[in-house]
């Protein structure tokens, strides 16, 4: 059955001996941080990750709780998505995916029980839910929650696990996303959505269309969009001269059950809303409540809910923040996000979770991502075998890629295509390798990674978009990625050369040593 809310997923972390809780006082500014860093990375090697834990005595917020390292585990991804292998997931959407067009009356009626499975994800409306037993409109604040602050040059206190909504204003669409918020004061955040995430696009189009209605569109819309976008670099700085004015709602659930929480960060298609995604992980709906100021809808479950806006015209300088990829990402301009009313469930517990050098829990979460997946970019690159994001490679820096090579310049071909999907675009290396090669045995991949290359002719560059975090490209938001073509090359690709075969032990004396190995290894000290 699927967890009914967080509280229910935190009841079943402790049944499954996965949870600690912890008594002794703890200051949310840095001290929380430093203590789950430790655990996230000190777990015993029977149980990496450490525990998932529960804060209960949070010096200045007495009578809250904290939760944090929900994920921070292979078992406790398991757990939360209540499978025994997270291949399960990505089977089942397999299974959804290899549905063919119904040939006849029967091929319809065997169809109608998958249908109906289909219908079940879907959210649902209700009229009311435990997010709304305090509600308040007039006198509420930030301060009430114990918002940490994670690394010692942080710009200050960080909400770093919400789930933020907003709506297409074309398509009425709704996008759920885990985009951070610092907080600025007790009514006001900034709203780091990046350059390329679905919130983004949906400010962005928020801003097209303020420009068309407005003075500055002078009667041409499509062109008054165009000319907003280049002013202000797709909405990443406040346009110089006339600019539109406008508001576009968002709301942000805080505490949400698992499902909900990780199809947040989950990259899916712009079509696709999460809460299907979550209703498709859970095996059962999510059930929605309309807010109280604006015209969205929230996790009825959630422990708080802020509800509020963000002005089209209004920047504010957000950051710096100690990031995933171990360093500090630098401060830049974002939306402010200013709050209107805020809900939640009586005695609310604040799911949070910290990033820095890996690995910490946030790795899990990606490691998920890439398991479930892997069928839906095998719609796109049928040739894919198997990917690897290593947790070091901080999963937008790296990616291992197995193909089945059919003709000449695939892996190139390959390499563009995962350049092409979605949040894969920042991608700054991509490493193909053939089939018989295991993705996820790092030091095999090396080994034949680096006897498999000519550099020069192998190695190809190119110019595109990069994610908001590297720090390191020649422009913000803009830089060069690096592709491998690492698989065996053909005479069809130039090369004439005889291919050495690997080395191997043959099966008849592998056998003879198997049938001795108990004694040897006695003999040997490896017993």
């Amino acid at each position: 059955m699927a967890y009914e809310d967080l509280r229910d997923w935190i009841a079943a972390l402790e049944r499954a001996g996965e949870l600690r809780r912890i008594t002794t006082e703890v200051d949310p500014i840095l001290e929380i941080t430093e203590i789950t860093d430790r655990v996230s990375k000190g777990g015993r090697a029977s149980s990496p990750g450490g525990s998932a834990l529960l804060f209960e005595n949070i010096k200045g917020h007495p009578g809250h709780q904290v939760l944090i390292n929900q994920f921070g585990s292979a078992r406790r991804m398991n757990l939360a998505l209540e499978v025994n292998s997270l291949d399960e997931i990505a089977d089942r959407i397999r299974h959804f995916m290899d549905v063919k067009s119904p040939q006849g009356f029967l091929d319809k009626v065997k169809m109608l029980p998958m249908l109906a499975e289909m219908g079940q994800f879907f959210p649902k409306t209700v009229s009311t839910g435990p997010c709304k037993e305090v509600i308040r409109k007039d006198n509420f604040s930030l301060d009430w929650f114990p918002i940490l602050q994670c690394w010692p040059k942080d710009a200050g206190r960080f909400i770093t696990l919400p789930c933020v909504i907003t709506r297409d204003p074309k398509t009425g669409k709704r996008n759920v996303g885990c985009y951070r918020l610092q907080v600025y004061d007790e009514r006001t955040t900034a709203l780091h959505w990046q350059r390329q995430k679905i919130g983004a696009e949906h400010y962005r189009e928020a801003l097209r269309r303020a420009a068309a209605q407005s003075d500055v569109g002078a009667g041409v819309p499509a062109r008054a969009s165009v000319d907003i976008m280049a002013r202000s670099s797709g909405g990443a700085v406040l346009a110089e001269g006339q600019r539109p004015a406008g508001k576009m709602e968002v709301a942000v659930a805080i505490g949400t059950d698992p499902a909900v929480t990780f199809s947040s960060i989950v990259p899916a298609p712009p079509d696709v809303e999460e809460y299907l995604i979550a209703g498709f992980l859970r095996q059962k709906p999510v059930e929605l409540v309309k807010c109280e100021t604006v015209d969205l809808e929230v996790p009825a479950t959630s422990e708080i809910v802020l509800e509020g806006h963000v002005h089209l015209d209004e920047l504010r300088t957000e950051g710096p923040f100690g990031d995933h990829t171990g360093f500090y990402s630098l401060e830049d301009l974002y939306p402010v996000f200013h709050l209107s009313c805020i809900t939640h469930r009586k005695n609310p517990i604040y799911a949070t979770t910290i990033v820095g050098k890996p690995p910490m829990e946030d790795a899990w979460m990606g490691k998920a991502v890439e398991r479930i997946f892997l069928p839906l970019m095998k719609l796109t690159i049928p040739e894919l075998v198997d990917i690897n994001l290593p947790v070091e490679g901080i999963f937008h820096n790296l990616m291992i890629v197995s193909i089945k090579k059919s003709y000449p310049g695939q892996a190139r071909k390959v390499m563009n295509a995962i350049w092409s999907l979605g949040q894969a675009m920042f991608t700054k290396c991509i490493i193909v390798v053939d089939e018989d090669i295991n993705v996820q045995d790092i030091g095999d991949v090396t080994l034949k990674v680096l006897n498999h290359i000519d550099p020069e002719r192998d190695i190809q560059f190119t110019l595109g978009p990069i994610d908001s975090l590297d720090h390191a490209s020649r422009l913000p938001n803009y830089g060069s990625k690096m592709g491998i073509d690492a698989t065996r090359k053909w005479a069809s690709e130039g090369f004439t050369r005889p291919w050495p075969d690997e080395i191997l032990m043959d099966s008849k004396t592998k056998a003879l040593v198997e049938s001795k190995w108990k004694k040897l290894a006695k003999e040997l000290g490896l017993e």
